[in-house]
């Protein structure tokens, strides 16, 4: 350890920065899972009592987060992952000139999500006869009144995930975009010498096995993003919680206990099962993208 003790030098910053805002928070989350704290008085341990109502009384978590963060994240997850990868392929045919500007303009809303809000979604989606989506609708004999896509449990659910599938085209995206680039062109002539004849063939063969790295990465931030969303239900409704609770995500659930009501070992064992959910998503992606040597 002595005759490395520079290496170390190099690494402490990072192992440092890790455990104060990473290790140590989460195991200070477990901890107080198993407590009653309000924020103020000392945590007194009451054991597995806050799992025990969440799984069996907590009828918030049991009928509207668990089952909406669930559905939001199995098509949110997987939907921007596919979209982003279909994407990027189809901008790297591109040539190098115009490429920057597409990659620009599928970027940038990950950047400018909460002026996207404002300046799109919220007239977009306006439950009034003005808002762009209901004009147009109208228009065209569609619908007969103006729908309330923001208001109504019927519609809020898809118009997150709309929204949500608008604006993941984030740093997932720029890794697969770079993977796709830096394929070995001579591995295209060597498939084609050897059979292939058709770009899916060539997708499928070449392109996807040569960008693991990329697609793991990509898939894991897909997934801890579609899993930590929680306030874009509230920013389209504007209303907290949601109506009906139709947009109550499992993030929504946490800060209800941990910012309003002050539970805050309660939240903690919500935010520990969310912490599992994620956890078990990623070793899935490992499964499938991950090295096998």
């Amino acid at each position: 350890m002595w005759r490395y003790r520079l290496s170390y030098l190099f690494v402490a910053p990072f192992v440092i920065a890790f455990a104060v805002f990473i290790l140590i928070p989460v195991l200070a989350a477990i901890g107080l899972g198993f407590t009653f704290f309000n924020g103020m008085e000392t945590p007194q341990w009451i054991g597995w009592k806050n799992y025990e109502y969440l799984f069996s009384q907590d009828s918030l978590f049991l009928q509207y987060a668990l089952p909406n963060t669930i559905k939001f994240a199995v098509i949110v997850g997987p939907g921007g992952y596919i979209a982003s990868f279909i994407l990027a392929w189809l901008i790297a045919q591109i040539p190098d000139g115009a490429r920057l500007w597409y990659v620009l303009a599928f970027y940038a809303p990950s950047l400018a999500g909460g002026v996207a809000m404002t300046i799109i979604w919220i007239p977009l989606l306006s439950g009034d006869r003005i808002g762009y989506l209901n004009s147009f609708l109208l228009s065209l004999g569609i619908i007969s009144e103006p729908q309330l896509w923001v208001l109504d449990q019927k519609y809020l659910m898809n118009s997150m995930i709309a929204v949500t599938l608008w604006s993941s085209m984030g740093v997932g995206f720029l890794a697969m975009l770079a993977g796709i680039l830096n394929v070995d062109k001579s591995l295209h002539e060597a498939g084609r010498i050897d059979g292939i004849r058709s770009r899916l063939q060539e997708v499928w063969l070449i392109t996807i096995p040569s960008m693991k790295p990329q697609m793991l990465f990509a898939a894991v931030m897909s997934i801890v993003g579609a899993f930590k969303t929680g306030n874009i239900g509230v920013e389209l409704s504007g209303q907290n919680p949601t109506p009906q609770y139709a947009g109550n995500l499992m993030v929504n659930h946490i800060e209800d206990y941990g910012l309003i009501r002050f539970e805050m070992g309660y939240a903690s064992a919500v935010s520990v099962v969310l912490l599992i959910i994620i956890f078990l998503a990623n070793r899935l992606s490992w499964k499938l993208f991950g090295s096998k040597g």
